[in-house]
């Protein structure tokens, strides 16, 4: 039987077979200034001309899936003719779902893949559960690890203990690579150019040039005193315009025109300290009013709170995952900020995958393999005989 691992997350769905390669797909749909009428669905994103003033439809509001419409539209798409080509009834399915997920969404879940579609067999787990297994795969000799997934919509921390979660220690940062981009397109919008309906663009301008500071007041300190071209901060970044220009860039310093007068047609940005002032966001949510703690200190919170003699396993066995992870500087400054919060007899050891966004994909595959595979997930014909209620006992691991 085939296995298909969808890590369906609240921006982009990773899928694949557990014999093939992942695919990332937009899991969204869009509409666009230019074709008002269409409505262009995950990958299709790439028949559109002119992204600019992108609509995004979300199937996710706040990290929970609450668009059933959109999604069914997505899956569709993604299991039908031009994509995977799924047969259901031969086909088992391993879908992420976020923790502390709503029953009314997990049911409807449940009845959609079962129901609707009739896979198999499902299985529904946490995208960090995944990023586990892989973690105890790649490490066996470790007992413990602390998976740190930042995603579109939340960041969550979750320790595991022989891949088993430990609910007291997981914590849930409600900061996400949707609301930077967002704050992003404020501080633009406030100092140059209205871009607020230019989530694609500015999406893409953050992916681009943001970096996290290792030093964040001193770097700002540095820009104030520094102006003109000592300034090695300040970069300016080229528009596209989707006819001549179809991807934005940066100008390679040496072409930076301190007089602001560019040849006609490019539309610059000059961006300074916003490339690091909206990553700091992960690490101090207050400065922008969110009273919550930073990734470092709710890492420790989450540490603190379990037995103490694991402290030390976890300490050691930090993971990043989700796309935020792939800011420059962010397991450098993540790993020097948790030396300076833990107790200072313990070791501290923070990994960053090569690829953070497609680990927990990775590790759906690996689960698929397991020879313990068929014991933990659903089969039709159980959830014929006994509904809900056998989804509940099997997936909450």
């Amino acid at each position: 039987m085939a296995t298909l691992v969808l890590d369906n997350g609240a921006y982009t769905a990773k899928i694949g077979y557990s014999q093939e390669k992942v695919s990332v797909i937009p899991n969204c749909q869009f509409r666009s200034k230019t074709s008002r009428l269409k409505t262009f669905t995950a990958n299709q994103l790439d028949e559109i001309k002119d992204p600019s003033g992108l609509f995004y439809i979300l199937p996710f509001q706040k990290g929970y899936l609450v668009n059933w419409d959109v999604q069914r539209k997505v899956w569709d798409h993604l299991f039908g003719k031009e994509m995977f080509k799924v047969e259901f009834a031969d086909t088992s399915v391993v879908i992420t779902e976020p923790y502390f997920n709503f029953t009314s969404i997990q049911e409807s879940m449940n009845e959609i893949l079962f129901e609707e579609y009739q896979f198999q067999s499902v299985l529904r787990i946490n995208a960090g559960s995944l990023s586990a297994h892989h973690y105890f795969h790649t490490k066996p000799s470790e007992l413990c690890c602390l998976v740190v997934d930042s995603g579109f919509s939340f960041t969550h921390i979750a320790p595991y203990c022989r891949s088993k979660k430990m609910k007291e220690g997981i914590r849930r940062i409600n900061v996400g690579g949707k609301l930077l981009t967002n704050h992003l397109k404020e501080i633009i919008s406030y100092r140059q150019l209205h871009v607020m309906d230019e989530t694609y663009v500015i999406n893409q301008v953050k992916e681009d040039v943001c970096y996290v500071s290792q030093q964040f007041y001193k770097d700002m300190e540095m820009l104030q005193r520094k102006k003109g071209e000592e300034n090695s901060v300040m970069i300016d970044y080229v528009l596209p315009d989707f006819s001549s220009i179809k991807k934005g860039f940066c100008k390679p310093r040496e072409e930076m025109v301190l007089s602001g007068k560019y040849k006609t047609g490019e539309q610059i940005l000059r961006l300074a300290n916003e490339r690091f002032a909206v990553p700091e966001m992960l690490f101090h949510p207050s400065d922008i009013g969110i009273q919550e703690m930073g990734i470092p200190e709710a890492i420790v919170d989450s540490i603190q709170s379990l037995p103490e003699e694991m402290h030390a396993h976890f300490y050691q066995n930090i993971v990043l995952t989700g796309g935020n992870a792939l800011f420059a500087g962010y397991r450098e400054r993540l790993e020097a900020e948790l030396r300076s919060l833990a107790p200072a007899h313990l070791p501290v050891s923070v990994l960053q995958p090569a690829n953070p966004i497609c680990y927990p994909w990775e590790g759906g595959k690996l689960l698929a393999h397991s020879p313990d595979y068929d014991e933990i997930v659903v089969t039709r014909e159980d959830y014929e005989e006994n509904g809900h209620f056998i989804c509940e006992e099997k997936f909450d691991i």
